[in-house]
Order: C-alpha cells, then sequence, then structure tokens
C-alpha cells in the first residue's frame, strides 16, 4: 500500500511531460534567504544545482538526450524544483574527466557539487582548500535513510577527514559489489566433458582444454583460457587475477592485516611472487594473451564476449553487462557463475570491496547546499528502498515498463534492452544501501558469492593519503607495475621480483608502511 505522500508524488508526475526547460523558470534565490520549499517538497520557484560530468562509453540515451538533458534531469526540476545544470562534460575514460577536473580546479572554476571516484583526485580536490566541510551538513541536512546507510560502513568517512572536519561524502556502494566471481563458458565445459574448477590446478586443465582443444568449433587455435585485465595492475573490478595471488596467501595492492595484527603491503609479499610465477607460466602456455598487460578491464570484458576466452573474473552483476553481449551476438554460448578456486594448501583470497564508489564534494562558494541534501534525501528515501514512485526504477520506458498488467525489467519490454537511468543521477547509481545487496543479487549468483564471504579481503587502509603517498606514492605504483609486467608478460626474470621488494622498501615503502601502521594503531576499530 503506497503512502498518501507517494500517492501525490506519482499524481504530480502523471501529469509531466518530457519537455525541453522548466515551467516557470529558474529564478536566484536572494542573498542569505534560503529557497522556498512547498509542503510536496518542491523548490518554488525553481532552483539550480550546478556539476560537471563524464560521458563514458557506458551510458546510453534515447534519441535527443544527453547527460545534461534527460529523463532524469527533467524529473529532477518537475518533481524537486531542481535544476540540474552542467558546467561542462567530457567524454572518454575516468582518467580524461580527472585531467579536466585538475585543469579547472587549478583556474578556480568548480560547480556547486563535485562527484567522482577516483580516490586520488577526490583528496586533490579536498586539499585544494576549494570545498567546505561537510560533516556538519550531513549531520544537519541528511535524512535518516541515507545517514543509516552511511553507518553501515564505520570507516566510509576515514579518507576524507581532515583536523576532525569531514570534507567528502561517501558515496555508498552495495557489499561485494566487485568481488569477484569466475564467469565460465558452459557451452565450451559441456563440450569438451570438462567440469566448472575447483582448484588451480583444475583451472589449469580447463584452460589448457579450452586453448588445445578448439572449444569455439573454428579448427583455429585462437582462444585464450582466461581474460585478464593487467594495464591497472591485478587488483581491479573486471578481469581481475588478485584472486591467483590470493591462492597464495595474500590480496596484491592493497594494504592486508598481517598475523601479527600489523598492516602489511600485499604485492610485496611470498605471495606475490608465487602468484606472479603461476601467471608468468600461464602466459608461456598460452592460456593467457600476451596483451593482456595492456588491456583495461573494458578490454579484458571484450576479449570474453567477443568469443575468444573461456573465463574471465568479475562482479556478480557482469550477468547484464557486459556479459549480454555475448549472449545477444551468440545465442549458443551460455555462462555461468563459479566459485573462486583454491590454492595449493587449500587457501581462497579474492579482492573484497568496501561499500563506498567515490565521493561527493561541496564548494565552499554554494550559498545553499541544503540543496543537494533535498535531491539526495529524496533518492535514498525512494529509490534505495524501492518504495513510492521508485518501486520498481527511476523511470518507465527506461529501466522498467509494464506488460500485461505488471512492472518488468525484462529487456525484450525495454527500448535498446534497457537505459540504466540511475548512471545519470549525480552520484552514478542513484542511491545505494550497502546491505541490500542480497535483494540485488541474481538467484544463480548469491549462493556462489556469498559462500565465499571468509575469501573476501577488504583494503585495511583506509585514511588519507600519508605524507610519504604524496610524495613517492606514483613512482612505487609505477616500479611495482612496471616490474610485475616485465615478468609475467615479457622475457622478465622471477628473481627481479625481489630486486622490486628492495627497492620498493628503499624508495618510500617502508615509510609508508611506518606511516599506515601509525594510522591505523590511532584509528577507532
Amino acid at each position: 500500500m503506497r503512502t498518501a505522500l507517494s500517492l501525490l508524488a506519482l499524481l504530480l508526475l502523471s501529469g509531466c511531460m518530457f519537455r525541453s526547460g522548466n515551467s516557470g523558470g529558474t529564478q536566484p534565490v536572494p542573498p542569505n534567504a534560503k529557497p522556498a520549499v512547498t509542503q510536496e517538497g518542491k523548490y518554488v520557484p525553481s532552483v539550480q544545482l550546478t556539476t560537471v560530468g563524464s560521458v563514458n562509453p557506458n551510458l546510453t540515451f534515447k534519441d535527443g538526450e544527453s547527460l545534461e538533458h534527460n529523463v532524469h534531469t527533467v524529473w529532477a526540476e518537475e518533481r524537486l524544483g531542481i535544476r540540474l545544470r552542467y558546467l561542462w562534460t567530457i567524454s572518454g575514460t575516468s582518467e580524461t574527466y580527472a585531467n579536466k577536473l585538475r585543469l579547472e580546479l587549478a583556474k578556480g572554476n568548480m560547480p556547486d557539487v563535485v562527484t567522482l571516484r577516483d580516490a586520488n583526485v577526490i583528496q586533490e580536490l579536498i586539499d585544494s582548500g576549494q570545498f567546505r566541510e561537510v560533516g556538519s551538513l550531513f549531520n544537519e541536512y541528511a535524512s535518516p535513510v541515507w545517514k543509516k546507510a552511511v553507518a553501515e560502513d564505520p570507516s566510509a568517512w576515514d579518507a576524507y577527514v581532515r583536523e576532525g572536519g569531514r570534507y567528502a561524502i561517501p558515496i555508498m556502494d552495495y557489499e561485494y559489489s566487485s568481488d569477484p566471481i569466475l564467469w565460465i563458458r558452459q557451452d565450451w565445459l559441456d563440450k569438451l566433458h570438462l567440469q566448472a574448477p575447483g582448484t588451480l590446478e583444475e583451472l589449469e586443465q580447463v584452460m589448457d582444454a579450452f586453448v588445445n582443444q578448439d572449444p569455439d568449433g573454428n579448427r583455429r587455435k585462437d582462444t585464450y583460457g582466461l581474460a585478464v585485465s593487467f594495464r591497472n595492475g591485478p587488483n581491479t573490478w573486471m578481469g581481475d587475477s588478485s584472486w591467483v595471488f590470493g591462492a597464495f596467501g595474500a590480496v596484491p595492492e592493497q594494504w592486508n592485516r598481517s598475523p601479527g595484527g600489523e598492516l602489511e603491503y600485499g604485492s610485496v609479499l611470498p605471495s606475490a611472487r608465487k602468484g606472479i610465477s603461476l601467471m608468468k607460466s600461464w602466459v608461456e602456455r598460452g592460456y593467457l594473451s600476451p596483451d593482456s598487460a595492456w588491456l583495461d578491464e573494458e578490454g579484458a570484458g571484450n576479449l570474453f564476449v567477443s568469443g575468444k576466452a573461456g573465463i574471465i573474473a568479475g562482479p556478480y552483476w557482469m550477468r547484464g553487462w557486459p556479459l549480454s553481449a555475448l549472449s545477444a551476438r551468440d545465442p549458443q554460448a551460455q555462462i555461468q557463475p563459479a566459485p573462486i578456486p583454491s590454492g595449493p594448501d587449500g587457501t581462497v583470497m579474492r579482492r573484497g570491496s568496501l561499500p563506498v564508489n567515490g565521493a561527493i564534494l561541496i564548494n565552499k562558494k554554494m550559498e545553499h547546499p541544503e540543496i543537494f541534501f533535498t535531491y539526495q534525501n529524496y533518492l535514498f528515501d525512494y529509490y534505495a528502498t524501492s518504495t513510492g514512485e521508485f518501486a520498481n526504477g527511476l523511470a518507465e520506458g527506461y529501466d522498467w515498463a509494464m506488460r500485461d498488467g505488471q512492472p518488468t525489467i525484462d529487456p525484450s519490454a525495454l527500448p535498446m534492452g534497457g537505459i540504466r537511468v540511475a548512471s545519470y543521477t549525480l552520484t552514478f547509481d542513484g542511491a545505494r544501501i550497502p546491505s541490500r545487496v542480497i535483494k540485488e543479487i541474481p538467484e544463480d549468483v548469491g549462493p556462489i558469492l556469498l559462500s565465499q564471504k571468509a575469501a573476501s579481503h577488504k583494503e585495511q587502509f583506509t585514511g588519507p593519503l600519508t605524507p610519504t603517498m604524496k610524495a613517492e606514492g606514483e613512482l612505487l605504483k609505477k616500479l611495482e607495475q612496471k616490474t610485475f609486467q616485465t615478468i609475467i608478460f615479457e622475457d622478465g626474470d622471477i628473481a627481479e621480483f625481489d630486486n622490486f621488494v628492495a627497492k620498493w622498501h628503499a624508495y618510500g615503502g617502508a615509510a609508508e608502511t611506518r606511516e599506515v601502521n601509525a594510522w591505523d594503531r590511532a584509528a577507532p576499530h
């Protein structure tokens, strides 16, 4: 049963046509005066909220729509009286967006609100001094639903704290949102009379068959066992290989807690040496594409969906994207989820997802920050909880439709197979409550993902960049990446790993370790 407020919202929306402009114009709010909000929670006259945005390749639009003007921006003005205005948008990768932000930051051309995922750029924006302390604003204006969602992860604010103040609001994500599981070509397994692998040894047998026994039936040796993304390292959200290293006892590219309680960097441990050695042997045997060294996450995904690799590791939501592209291209292809394989002694470890997917920063020059909270509160109160007008999705005819009198998200009932309106929101996903992930996981995936909860190992250092990270972090990262790529994909000897470890400690790693553990001892647990 919908509440009276929800019914009123539906009535207000039912008469709205998707049109350009706004009904009454956007008028500036007089200085020192708060915008007027009606009983229905709408600003009258409309108010403006400025931002900036990245138009990445995954965004899809109906004809005539764009990030600046679409069904969601129209909804925000019609329902809330908030006109979302983009000072600029830029197409390309997250790196392109980050560089544009840096350029505009140097000029002091920042909008009311900036939202982004890049952890390092978030720190740069905070340290610029152009954004205001937001912890007090959050306490005053955030809705109880939003506050409760953030409180589910006590470390969510850690990276944004400066001298007791909080300078960015964490964008919450679902638990386990990027924890990898295996996605495997079941039709290839069936053709070759194989079972899904449960151990690394069984995985090697499957990969060998996928490479040498012509699983796609084209009479060519042109397939790989595993699609891997290594351009950004082994610990990543699609084409992940953190679990290969984890099978030997530690997750690379993050700070893990040692048996003695100290924090240690996973990429310099003996387990990393074993993981590198194993992956090098896989390249030599043709199980991995040699191009994997330069493939980003989407590149690894494309290798799989193009039918050239039989296995890829990635998050539970990959069934919808990008794996659906393979099903559309080849209706005979069958893709099934499988658990992460165990190592020689039965160990299973994978990268764990922190339920934070970026941050929201509010410009010091924004006179009425409560406008943003009105917007985000509504999404938390209704979209995150799937109630009221958002019980079925954000926009009928985009991410849901009525079929035979019932709501459906079946792609066949939707234009372009479904348009993800949540991507148009200021926080990329609308609003998410971490613990509601159980309601989002597909039924065939949930038991597999959640059966390996103990294997999920999250980053243990969640604080702001330490002094050495700021000074030497980029150098250490490049040293690590180059060493791993050279050994695994080129002709580097495994002995180069030992030289890397010595250099890492000497060039700043030892200092980072001291700083990280000093933070850890001072942080509440």
